[in-house]
């Protein structure tokens, strides 16, 4: 039966659709295009470094600017295919990418998942989630916690209050926007005491809005707070 359904819809790459050889890949165009990081990234926020890089190198950026969470890793740079995966996960309704996206933050999160760890994705206001109909990054870590075997809570935070747009602001006015906006939902505030959490979300600007959720975790008792994202953006100049 699969062989039959291979020959009937037989698979494409998840970017341009060109027939490829194996389900929920790239071709090797797209591939070649999409700037996975690799090696020894900036151990704060994930960032590709330059030169000879070592375990726990920081970029110039984490250097200056105080992170509250302990340590960020990113799948790959918001650039090229990696952007249109992205953009086509978050708003053009390919909710079907969430496994293979989820795959590849698994991989890249395991190294920041102890026994204890609790997955939790940065949430969306009302507001937008109904406008959307989905959020991006909890499909995003129910799949990191299906592949790792980590606590997944869905709802460990809400957005207290709605936001306008980050897109176009430099990384002060986005502090400001996010400030107060983020709270652990009561239900869930016994959960995370003592233990480490670890942060989902699609994309890492200046690391703002994780930020913010990262204070309200620890602020609640976290152990210690880590983050992953499926894209990092390039250093702004």
């Amino acid at each position: 039966m699969k062989t039959l359904a291979t020959l009937l819809y037989p698979p494409q790459c998840l970017n341009c659709d060109v027939y490829i050889d194996a389900d929920y890949g790239l071709c090797p165009t797209c591939w070649a295009q999409t700037d996975f990081v690799i090696d020894h990234p900036c151990d704060a926020c994930g960032r590709p470094l330059m030169g000879e890089a070592r375990e726990g190198d920081l970029c110039d950026d984490c250097l200056v600017v105080s992170r509250v969470w302990s340590k960020g890793r990113a799948v790959m740079q918001y650039a090229g295919v990696g952007r249109s995966l992205v953009l086509s996960f978050k708003h053009g309704d390919r909710t079907d990418l969430a496994p293979v996206l989820g795959a590849w933050l698994a991989k890249s999160a395991a190294p920041l998942i102890a026994n204890d760890t609790l997955i939790a994705p940065v949430p969306l206001h009302w507001v937008r989630l109904l406008r959307r109909r989905y959020n991006q990054s909890l499909l995003l870590s129910h799949e990191v916690a299906k592949r790792t075997g980590a606590q997944h809570v869905c709802n460990l935070l809400t957005r207290a209050k709605r936001t306008r747009s980050l897109d176009g602001l430099n990384a002060l006015a986005r502090r400001d926007v996010v400030n107060n906006a983020l709270k652990i939902t009561p239900k869930h505030a016994h959960v995370l005491k003592g233990r480490p959490v670890l942060l989902v979300d699609d994309v890492m600007t200046t690391g703002a809005t994780l930020n913010a959720c990262a204070q309200v975790c620890r602020d609640a008792g976290a152990s210690r707070v880590d983050v992953v994202v499926l894209a990092r953006v390039a250093r702004e100049r």
